[in-house]
Order: C-alpha cells, then sequence, then structure tokens
C-alpha cells in the first residue's frame, strides 16, 4: 500500500468533477453526433441518456473498489496479482493513457488544419502544444487540477447553438422509439467515447481530499456531461436531415457557422481557438497518469519520464499524416475505451472484492 499522499499535495473532493468532465468536453463534441446516429437514428439521444446512466454503475464501483482507505487501481493490482505481477499489469495501463492522450492530441491538431490553418506544418503545431503540455504537467498533479477549471469555458460556448436550435425542425425527432432496444444500445456503445475521462480517477484517487466525500461530485459530473451531449445531440437532429448528418464531418462546428457577429466574420474560429483551454488539460490529465504509474512503478521520476512521454507523444502524433489513419486510430481507441470502462473495471472489481472478501475471512 503506497504511502498517504501528503496534505499540500491533495486537491478538494469538489474538482472531480471539473478532472472528469474536462475531457468529456474535448475535440468529441466536434463530430460526436455523426457517429452515433448511425446505429440509433433520431432516437440516438436515448441512446446518450442510457449511455450516461451506465457510467453512474461505474462510478460507484470505482470508489467503491479504491476507498477505505484511499488507494489506487496499482495497490488493487498488487493486492490481487502479487507485486510483480501486478506491477506488470499496471504499466500496460501507461499504454492505455498514452493512446488516450494522442486520441485528444491529433484530433485537435487536425480540427486546427482543417478549418484555420490547412497550410500549418503538424511538427509545429504539435511542437507549440507539446511545450504548453510540458508547462503544465511539469508544475504538478494541483496545477493540472487548476487548469481543468476551464471546463466552464464550455458553458457561453453552448449557449450559443440556441441559434442553430431556433432554426431546427422538430419533426426531424419524430417518430420516438422507432429502433429496437438492441439498437438503442448499440448507439449506446456507440457513444461511450463521450464519456472517455473517469479513468483517470482510477490513479488519482489517493490524491482526493475525503474521497468519500467526492463521490457526489463525480455522479454530477457525469450527469452534466449526459445533459450537454443529450441537448447537443437534439439540437443536431433538429438542424440537420438525418442523410446531410451523416456526411458532416464535424456537426458541432458546422452549426457555429451560421452565428454571425458584427466584428467576426468567421465564428467557428471562436469555438476552435477557446477548445484550446480544455484540449491542455485533457491531454495533460493522461499524460500525468503516465509519470504517475511510472514513478509508482519503476521509480521513474517524472523530471525524466515526462520529457520521455512527450517525445513519444510528438513522434507518433506525426506518424498520423492522412485523414484514414486518423479515423482508424480513432476508431481503435472507441473500442479500446469501451472495453476498458465496461469490461475491464467491472471485472478487477469483481476480482478485487472477492479477495478482500476471502483475505478478511482468513484474518
Amino acid at each position: 500500500m503506497q504511502n498517504r499522499v501528503k496534505e499540500n499535495y491533495a486537491i478538494s473532493g469538489s474538482f472531480v468533477f471539473f478532472l472528469i468532465g474536462v475531457p468529456q468536453a474535448a475535440a468529441v463534441i466536434m463530430n460526436f453526433q455523426s457517429l452515433v446516429i448511425g446505429d440509433a437514428g433520431q432516437d440516438a439521444w436515448i441512446s446518450i441518456i442510457l449511455a450516461g446512466l451506465s457510467l453512474h454503475l461505474i462510478i460507484w464501483m470505482v470508489y467503491k473498489m479504491l476507498g477505505n482507505p484511499a488507494k489506487d487501481v496499482i495497490d488493487i493490482h498488487r493486492s490481487i496479482f502479487g507485486k510483480f505481477l501486478g506491477n506488470a499489469v499496471s504499466l500496460l495501463l501507461v499504454g492505455y493513457y498514452f493512446l488516450m492522450a494522442l486520441f485528444y492530441f491529433r484530433a485537435y491538431i487536425e480540427i486546427v488544419q482543417v478549418w484555420v490553418f490547412p497550410t500549418f506544418r503538424t511538427w509545429a503545431l504539435a511542437g507549440i502544444l507539446i511545450g504548453m503540455i510540458y508547462y503544465v504537467v511539469s508544475g504538478g498533479f494541483r496545477i493540472v487540477t487548476g487548469f481543468s477549471f476551464f471546463y466552464m469555458a464550455l458553458i457561453p460556448m453552448l449557449a450559443l447553438l440556441y441559434l442553430p436550435f431556433r432554426q431546427g425542425n422538430f419533426h426531424y425527432l419524430l417518430p420516438v422509439l422507432n429502433h429496437s432496444f438492441i439498437e438503442l444500445l448499440e448507439g449506446s456503445r456507440s457513444s461511450c467515447f463521450i464519456f472517455f475521462g473517469l479513468e483517470a480517477l482510477l490513479i488519482y484517487f489517493p490524491f482526493l481530499k475525503l474521497p468519500e466525500k467526492s463521490v457526489k461530485w463525480a455522479h454530477f459530473s457525469i450527469l452534466f456531461t449526459t445533459i450537454k451531449y443529450l441537448l447537443l445531440m437534439m439540437i443536431t437532429l433538429m438542424y440537420f436531415s438525418q442523410g446531410l448528418l451523416k456526411h458532416t464531418l464535424w456537426p458541432t462546428l458546422a452549426m457555429s457557422k451560421i452565428i454571425e457577429l458584427s466584428f467576426i466574420a468567421r465564428f467557428e474560429y471562436i469555438y476552435i481557438f477557446m477548445w484550446l483551454m480544455i484540449i491542455i488539460p485533457t491531454v495533460c490529465i493522461p499524460i500525468w497518469c503516465c509519470t504517475r504509474i511510472m514513478k509508482r512503478v519503476a521509480a521513474l521520476k517524472p523530471r525524466l519520464s515526462l520529457p520521455l512521454v512527450l517525445a513519444a507523444l510528438f513522434i507518433v502524433a506525426l506518424s498520423f499524416k492522412e485523414r484514414t489513419q486518423i479515423d482508424a486510430l480513432d476508431k481503435f481507441i472507441n473500442e479500446l475505451g469501451f472495453y476498458f470502462i465496461f469490461a475491464y473495471i467491472p471485472l478487477l472489481f469483481i476480482i478485487a472484492s472477492v479477495a478482500f472478501k476471502l483475505k478478511s475471512n482468513v484474518k
């Protein structure tokens, strides 16, 4: 069991709301709609509700598994599999969190290149973002947590979607429940990637002050994300026909183009650059998780592991040059994240519960 995190490194439990929520508002909010309607059509908003409800059960499992006393998933692995095998399993999570960081990192670079600077070299933009990420993560977990507060920038940005809502057609949502329950579940599976981000809770759980009292903030974060994507999906379905939506790569940005102000002609630029404040902490959280795991398992200090992880992120991001490659990465991450959240976490919860119960009976 690891030593208790020092008080000056711990954070208030209310910040869980931002730490879970900010990755769930990253680049996927720009294009999730066209991915979800493939299975559930105009009932896609129901699939989002089902996915959101299932995440509350996952949150309960995580808090039940890691609480009393507070520990992280590395301690769970060691308790179940032993120190050597447990550390090996924990090191695999470095790859998972790295891929998550790559997923958000490369998606934002693509959006900037397509919508704003088509001739901007990938290495130059990636280098600028890497420098910002290094500055944040090198400051420690409290600094990463502080940057996650930019999640609140999402509220005024989404409020402006009232304009496409006014031009929407409510009849595009009809008929309701025109798909089978299996199709709705398939839609829920397709939409689970919008809830990625709660997995980092497995690593930073010991940094929470009074973690048992922070569980309400975790549930509030999932609830807010569900409502956010529910409303955005309904507005999108009202604004686009399904035929057009299936061929629209970034529907949220497309809707923002109708917003006209006297002092700016391309309002979607505001969306993209304000989203930078959300993307930075979104990438920083899994990168910090990578350095934390390597420190706990391999005794590699963050000042050494962080440059290595960011150098790997820079190199790997440059290897994705074609849209087909980025699309393949997105599909792979969606599958990987789905099985991590809905298979790995429940399975680990069951094994840990049985193991701890057996140990208590032996004592």
